[in-house]
């Protein structure tokens, strides 16, 4: 199986459909499958006393005026559809709530994500379930029981899914990725694995990530790290994602099929070098 890409998008957009843009079309030039955004409908997932809360950010001093900045509208998705489809690049948003579920359904995406925080959302899950659509389903912060539960309530739907190895730490030291975690989720429920980063390095552990068999990656992007924005430090920048997706494809090539040959450019070599001595 190839390997499939995703560059998150999530919020680091801040709001505005030009960086949304800009964003897409990088991820696009540099290869990668997907890009994926995070949709909430805000007045759901947060109560009335959060949302009045005090927070200093470029739309206002309320907790509220932050996270509704943060959000598209419907025309704004309507574009990002548009460009997404005239690039051949597949789309998708992780949703924190029914409501932005069923928003997303009117899309028709090719796939879904679950974000490592709504592995206890199960009205969430068992809407998202209910579709039978390919859902990425992260693991950050979960115990193995509480992700038996998520894998029995998308098996029961019969909905295909595959986990995502994750630290939810924002940024990840890359001494924290314990990638043995990869195998270990593929033996333990019988499905593809891939890998959710949010660690500054580039290829520290995506890379090895795919040489331990990750059959997707997904990794933050951003225009800039220093940007607005608490995923934005855990991001890769536009610049390096060329570069990325280059390395992590060279993967199956690199590892070969195992088989002891000589190959032609060895040969040539070999008939120069080679020493036999016969006892």
């Amino acid at each position: 199986m190839s390997l499939y890409l995703i560059a998150e998008i999530g919020i680091n957009h801040n709001g505005d459909l030009a960086i949304a843009r800009k964003l897409i079309e990088a991820a696009a030039d540099a290869g990668f499958d997907a890009v994926k955004f995070q949709k909430r409908t805000v007045e759901e997932v947060y109560t009335k006393e959060y949302l009045d809360g005090p927070r200093e950010s470029p739309w206002g001093t309320t907790q509220r005026e932050q996270k509704m900045g943060l959000e598209f509208s419907d025309a704004d998705y309507r574009e990002i559809d548009a460009l997404c489809k005239d690039l051949g690049l597949d789309w998708s948003a992780s949703a924190w709530d029914v409501n932005a579920q069923k928003f997303l359904r009117g899309f028709d995406l090719p796939f879904n994500k679950v974000a490592s925080a709504m592995l206890g959302h199960k009205p969430l899950l068992r809407e998202i379930a209910s579709e039978g659509r390919k859902t990425f389903i992260s693991t950050g912060m979960a115990t193995l029981d509480e992700i038996d539960e998520v894998v029995d309530l998308f098996k029961v739907a019969n909905c295909p899914f595959e986990l995502m190895h994750c630290n939810s730490a924002y940024p990840m030291q890359i001494e924290d990725a314990n990638l043995k975690c990869i195998p270990m989720l593929r033996e333990r429920y019988g499905c593809d694995v891939g890998y959710s980063g949010h660690e500054t390095a580039l290829l520290a552990v995506c890379l090895p990530a795919v040489v331990m068999g990750a059959t997707s990656i997904e990794r933050h992007i951003t225009l800039d790290r220093a940007m607005y924005g608490s995923d934005q430090a855990a991001s890769v920048e536009i610049h390096a994602l060329a570069n990325l997706v280059k390395v992590l494809r060279a993967v199956p090539a690199i590892l070969g099929n195992g088989e002891k040959v000589i190959g032609e450019a060895e040969l040539a070599t070999r008939d120069k070098l080679r020493v036999d001595v016969e006892d």
